[in-house]
């Protein structure tokens, strides 16, 4: 499996925190850098910003054009065919970037994973499965992928970690209803998952950033 190019930025030396953030279709690891620049983290100290390169792979929906995506999408359903190789395997290069962290020093429990749209599947997806309890999971107009499986599969040492959800009332691309179907799924699983929406489309808006930078500040309050 190949390891991952990422940018790493960092607020400062000696950073005590992690947050990792998987972008969406056909963008790339810089799509979210100035996401990170307007958080305003200062409370929890510094901090290291990981934004991920998807590999680049032929997408289907888009008549085999190859893209970076960090799994295929097979049609407008996003449920009914999934490509669960291709999930899986990004999953795996997750977990390497996970582990690159806990090499780096920053603890499971110190670090947030987070995405956008397929990056928000990829959060979800490996975030309940990882064996290590994590500070944070946060995914913003995406759904849960794999969803059949994640009772079966989902690890005991986050049963309890805390979820941000957001999503667009307008969004095309991924629909509400698919974002709201997920929120169900983990509240039933004991997931505290705390949801918004708001009036957008597939994108992320000035509201939602604020609403992430408080959570992020409650899940990465220093103990």
């Amino acid at each position: 499996m190949a390891e991952l190019e990422t940018i790493d930025i960092e607020t400062g030396p000696l950073p005590g925190a992690t947050i990792i953030v998987l972008h969406g279709l056909g963008a790339d690891g810089n799509d979210f850098v100035p996401f990170a620049q307007e958080l305003n983290l200062a409370e929890v100290g510094p901090v290291r910003f990981v934004f991920p390169h998807a590999p680049v792979i032929p997408v289907t929906i888009n008549n085999g054009y190859r893209m970076r995506a960090w799994y295929d999408i097979l049609g407008a359903d996003l449920v009914k065919r999934e490509d669960e190789a291709g999930l899986r395997q990004s999953m795996g290069s997750i977990e390497a970037l996970l582990a690159r962290e806990r090499e780096r020093g920053i603890a499971a429990h110190r670090t947030v994973l987070a995405g956008f749209s397929q990056g928000c599947a990829m959060a979800l997806l490996a975030g309940v499965r990882h064996p290590q309890r994590l500070a944070g999971i946060a995914g913003m107009s995406g759904y849960l992928p794999l969803a059949a499986s994640t009772a079966s599969e989902r690890s005991d040492a986050n049963a309890l970690t805390p979820i941000f959800m957001g999503h667009g009332q307008q969004d095309a691309v991924v629909d509400m209803e698919r974002g709201n179907a997920s929120r169900e799924i983990l509240g039933a699983l004991g997931y505290p998952v705390e949801w918004h929406d708001y009036p957008m489309g597939h994108s992320v808006c000035t509201e939602e950033i604020a609403d992430l930078n408080r959570w992020l500040l409650g899940v990465l309050a220093k103990p």
